[in-house]
């Protein structure tokens, strides 16, 4: 990577994002999630949870057609991804709104292709002293629930859903999902290190049940060096250093 997640700006190879104001920084699941999550064909996307903007640039990246919305519900995060937008290659084409993810898919009769999420995900756990912390990683603003009924509202009938999330809060994702019709055709288990086990769940979901897709990724071979599987998800992003 050419600098560390904590730091002001966070260079990619086509852009770069400013952090300094955005309740959620630029972290490996969301980077995950923009370079692993299915574009093809997609002319309209949604990211739900910007924060930074990191996951809609990467998405506008990998998709020279696609048109992009964002929606993110803390203003100084969203003020900032506009920012990220702006002073990016894709600027009219990613629009970010400042609202949370519940009133937008009720007040929106647009349809989408994609919709692609890096949602909280602490359902039960004992909550931080940081209302932006808390609204970022708990559920409390946006229950998996809601985001899926919400999902479900905006998306076009063949359409993707993409989430990344920790690996139990993800199987359990996937239960409520088929609930809402929609159903688990991808998931990649992601794992930190060689021999640990994963610790985040890639996945895809569509209205149509089909034959899950498994498969894995490991970020850091033994020694900490990234794994040439990660370099080939995140290559055309990061710099890494050789």
């Amino acid at each position: 990577m050419k600098n560390e997640a904590g730091a002001p700006i966070f260079r990619f190879r086509q852009f770069s994002v400013a952090q300094q104001s955005a309740a959620m920084k630029v972290n490996t699941d969301g980077v995950l999630l923009g370079a692993w999550a299915d574009v093809s064909g997609a002319r309209r996307i949604l990211d739900v949870g910007a924060g930074t903007g990191v996951i809609a640039l990467m998405l506008a990246q990998r998709n020279a057609a696609a048109q992009i919305d964002a929606v993110e519900i803390d203003a100084l995060s969203a003020q900032e991804a506009r920012e990220n937008v702006q002073n990016s290659p894709w600027r009219h084409r990613i629009t970010v709104y400042g609202q949370s993810f519940q009133s937008f898919a009720a007040q929106n009769a647009a349809r989408y292709d994609l919709v692609v999420s890096n949602p909280p995900y602490f359902t039960k756990a004992l909550l931080p002293p940081s209302e932006i912390r808390k609204r970022t990683r708990h559920t409390e603003e946006l229950p998996h629930e809601e985001l899926l009924s919400g999902v479900k509202k905006i998306l076009q009938p063949d359409g993707a859903f993409c989430v990344v999330l920790p690996f139990t809060e993800g199987l359990a994702f996937i239960e409520q999902s088929a609930a809402h019709q929609l159903f688990c055709t991808h998931q990649t288990a992601v794992s930190g290190k060689m021999g640990k086990a994963p610790k985040r769940l890639l996945l895809h979901f569509s209205a149509a049940p089909a034959p899950v897709k498994k498969d894995a990724l490991i970020i850091h071979r033994s020694d900490g060096s990234y794994t040439p599987g990660y370099k080939a998800l995140t290559g055309a992003f990061y710099l890494f250093n050789e």
